[in-house]
């Protein structure tokens, strides 16, 4: 027979108990909420512009390693190769010092020279030759010139296994400078995702804008020049001189900032340098490059492939660098302009040198 009991109610303790619980779990949440916010546009902007700085400066250590690799790779290629040749003149040299064994065993024994010649250590043969009076001009001639080229490929054969060993930790550290690259980049993407479609369109837009404002600027100056009133227009507006003079220091840098301004709008890319994308050492090296000019890879480096200037002293076409580790560089324009590959996302165009931190010019 079924039972007819009333359910035990819940006694008035338990009933605070689980209503405590649920508040406090309540206000657990909202404290999490709170301490853990959605980043604002601005917040995100600032986090990816620095992942983006961050990236260009380990974007030209990877180009660093990646010259020192290339450099490394020839090298044992050309070692490589002299071993090998100096290995078939060697042979040569034993294969003819045999055959004169051969014909003087055919002819009833080999001389006691000769065996001492066909020894492992050609050195001390000829000290004990010498003593014995047993080797001829020819001979020992023949058996120093082997012992010279078994110095020569023993030293050979130990520079290409320290380049090795070289190229084996440089090509260890380029992997590692390419996945620290692709972390930066991808966790910026990463907080970009974060953001709606319409304040990313935003943040673009800013962006853009600012590009072309120095455009902007940039054509004003053209139109300046165009019209006869461009002498004083083209003025350094950092409060030097007129450091642009609106004239290159010479045709070699007026050519290189020809070239580059024909790759406006083209995208940076980490690692290339050109023709269809570049990064920032990677525009300036072949720009100067169409000027006949060889560029050292790195910024860095090519902070030093010329005559370091103050900011009043520069002309369109010098080298400017930016940052206190110089991991960007661009081409002077003229009118406190920069020609340059920006950063990830965004193309060559020229912007104002206000816009980073300018360390020195070069002159090339």
């Amino acid at each position: 027979m079924a039972s007819h009991r009333r359910p035990k109610q819940p006694s008035r303790t338990r009933v605070t108990v689980l209503t405590a619980t649920a508040a406090a779990a309540v206000a657990l949440s909202s404290q999490a909420a709170q301490a853990d916010p959605q980043p604002s546009k601005k917040d995100v902007k600032a986090q990816v512009d620095k992942l983006y700085e961050e990236a260009e400066v380990a974007t030209e250590k990877y180009n660093g390693a990646k010259e020192k690799q290339d450099s490394l790779e020839k090298q044992v290629d050309a070692l490589q190769d002299k071993v090998a040749r100096g290995q078939g003149e060697l042979n040569k040299l034993r294969n003819g010092l045999g055959s004169m064994a051969t014909a003087q065993y055919r002819s009833g024994g080999v001389d006691p020279s000769l065996q001492l010649i066909l020894s492992s250590d050609p050195d001390d043969y000829l000290d004990k030759a010498s003593t014995l009076n047993q080797v001829t001009s020819k001979q020992a001639g023949s058996l120093k010139k082997i012992a010279d080229t078994q110095r020569t490929l023993k030293q050979q054969r130990e520079e290409a296994a320290l380049k090795l060993k070289d190229l084996a930790d440089t090509r260890k550290a380029l992997g590692t400078k390419k996945r620290d690259i692709q972390d930066k980049l991808s966790k910026a993407q990463t907080l970009l995702n974060t953001l709606t479609a319409k304040e990313r369109a935003e943040l673009a837009k800013a962006e853009e804008e600012r590009a072309n404002r120095s455009n902007a600027d940039r054509s004003k100056l053209e139109d300046g020049k165009d019209s006869g009133q461009g002498g004083e227009q083209g003025g350094n507006q950092d409060g030097g001189a007129d450091a642009g003079n609106n004239v290159p220091t010479s045709g070699r840098a007026g050519a290189a900032l020809a070239a580059a301004q024909t790759k406006i709008g083209s995208p940076y890319v980490w690692g290339a340098t050109g023709p269809g994308s570049f990064d920032c050492s990677g525009l300036t090296s072949w720009a100067y490059a169409q000027a006949d000019v060889k560029l050292d890879r790195t910024s860095e480096a090519q902070a030093n492939n010329g005559t370091r200037i103050g900011r009043s002293a520069l002309k369109p076409g010098d080298l400017v660098l930016f940052y206190g580790d110089l991991h960007h560089i661009g081409l002077y324009a003229g009118n406190n302009q920069v020609l340059h590959a920006p950063k990830p996302g965004a193309n060559v165009r020229y912007e104002s040198m206000d816009n980073m931190p300018f360390q020195f010019g070069v002159r090339i």
